[in-house]
């Protein structure tokens, strides 16, 4: 197993490999004395630890260790040779071992998109093991409008020259759902997606992902997970939602509170999918919501 420490604001790194035989990694963000809960952070479908890297920082000032996991192919987690194992399923049982090798017994979990329905599936399968549950623009039930973007997306234009490239690549995509970003911010995004290789600046994942997804198919009965939310509903929750989402929809943001009475929301005006969680007022959101877990 390698392990390289964190130091001062530096992130460190822990290694590990899966059962059949993949590297698998996570990023630690150390506080300078821990005070509060572990807090483990899960990404969305395409995305890798860095995303985390402004919200952790915060949090370890707060006293919080902070610990992101890369799904396998993605990040600085290995590839596998089957896409297939790019399930949830399969991340599951990556995301519990990485929980024992990293002597995780207790943890707050925040979950952007993808990492959302990790967060819950989570939950239920081992309730002792969280302590609360901040799900980023994701809840139970997932727009197809939003579904049929991504999937048109991913895996697509994979690589770029210059990081001036990529940015621009990315305002042209998602500039309507995030109107307030500048040109430094979508340099930033674009830091978070895309890591140079010996090959140019590549998205940070393996674009055999898009099989995963397939044909969007408009008539596809999708998964449903009410169940899963009302199983977990009795723990502490705080759903956020980017007012321009195009997966959460205000309808379901809604019925969650519903279902769940002691959910905390929050939503995010000018932002879309899933929200960045850059800005000062829902880091602060974020920390009240951890301070108050046991």
């Amino acid at each position: 197993m390698d392990t390289a420490e964190a130091t001062g604001t530096q992130p460190g790194y822990r290694a590990w490999r899966s059962d059949d035989g993949i590297d698998l990694s996570a990023t630690l963000w150390e506080p300078q004395h821990q005070t509060a809960i572990d807090v483990l952070c899960l990404t969305g479908l395409s995305r890798n630890a860095r995303d985390f890297a402004p919200l952790a920082r915060y949090l370890a000032g707060c006293g919080h260790r902070v610990i992101a996991m890369d799904y396998r192919g993605r990040g600085r987690s290995g590839r596998h040779p089957d896409w297939r194992s790019y399930s949830i399923e399969r991340e599951g049982l990556d995301i519990d071992a990485g929980l024992g090798v990293l002597s995780l017994a207790r943890v707050a979990v925040v979950g952007t998109s993808r990492g959302g329905l990790h967060g819950m599936l989570l939950a239920w399968r081992a309730p002792d093991r969280i302590a609360g549950l901040v799900l980023n623009d994701i809840g139970p039930e997932i727009e197809r409008s939003g579904l049929k973007r991504i999937s048109g997306e991913i895996g697509h234009h994979m690589r770029v020259d210059t990081w001036q490239e990529a940015a621009e690549r990315l305002r042209a995509g998602l500039g309507g759902q995030f109107p307030r970003v500048d040109a430094q911010g979508w340099l930033q995004i674009a830091r978070q997606l895309y890591v140079e290789t010996d090959d140019g600046i590549q998205l940070d994942y393996d674009a055999r992902l898009a099989n995963t997804l397939g044909s969007f198919d408009e008539d596809a009965e999708l998964p449903d997970l009410w169940s899963v939310f009302d199983a977990i509903a009795s723990l502490p929750m705080l759903a956020i939602r980017g007012a321009h989402s195009d997966i959460l929809s205000a309808e379901t943001f809604s019925q969650m509170k519903q279902r769940s009475p002691r959910l905390e929301r929050h939503t995010i005006a000018d932002e879309g999918h899933a929200p960045l969680l850059w800005d000062a007022e829902t880091q602060g959101v974020i920390a009240r919501f951890l301070s108050r877990l046991r």
